[in-house]
């Protein structure tokens, strides 16, 4: 694997960590780490730095969808003109191109199912080329970008061995 994919996938899992950590991890000059760090950003393969938080365990009211959306693609663009009006949207999380009976999957996050739902119905579905949607709420998160965010249950039989 090159010194590249292992900066990657090593920051994939802990952003935090400077140049010199990774250094250290890699075995490689802490400059040279920085100096590939730098071009993967001035490439557009870093695309930012993000943190994993838990925001079910906050005060902070929010409410998770997945929007399925079938949508009629324009000639000579495909989904891209379509997909790129969506994703510029303050209230969207993430866009995706998808296999199967839609079209594009929405990510949204709203602060209640009231919410969600006016922009749904003002906003995406007003949309001229958005055929139809259908709307799957999020209840609970077990697992989020790898890391898991529930408790794992411990089974509190005794255990027999023959």
């Amino acid at each position: 694997m090159s010194k590249e994919l292992q900066i990657l996938e090593t920051i994939d899992k802990n952003a935090r960590l400077s140049a010199k950590e990774l250094a250290v991890m890699l075995g490689e000059s802490e400059e040279a780490v920085a100096a590939k760090i730098a071009e993967l950003e001035k490439q557009g393969v870093i695309c930012g730095y993000t943190t994993q938080i838990d925001w079910d365990k906050t005060d902070k009211a929010q409410v998770m969808a997945l929007i399925e959306v079938k949508v009629t693609p324009k000639m000579g663009k495909g989904f891209d003109e379509i997909a790129e009006k969506i994703y510029q949207m303050e209230e969207v999380e993430a866009v995706y191109l998808m296999s199967g009976a839609y079209d594009l999957t929405v990510m949204l996050k709203g602060t209640s199912l009231k919410n969600v739902a006016e922009f749904v119905s003002s906003k995406l579905s007003a949309m001229e080329t958005v055929l139809s949607t259908a709307t799957h709420f999020v209840l609970k998160k077990y697992k989020e970008h790898g890391v898991i965010l529930v408790k794992p249950s411990e089974d509190e039989r005794m255990l027999i061995t023959p």
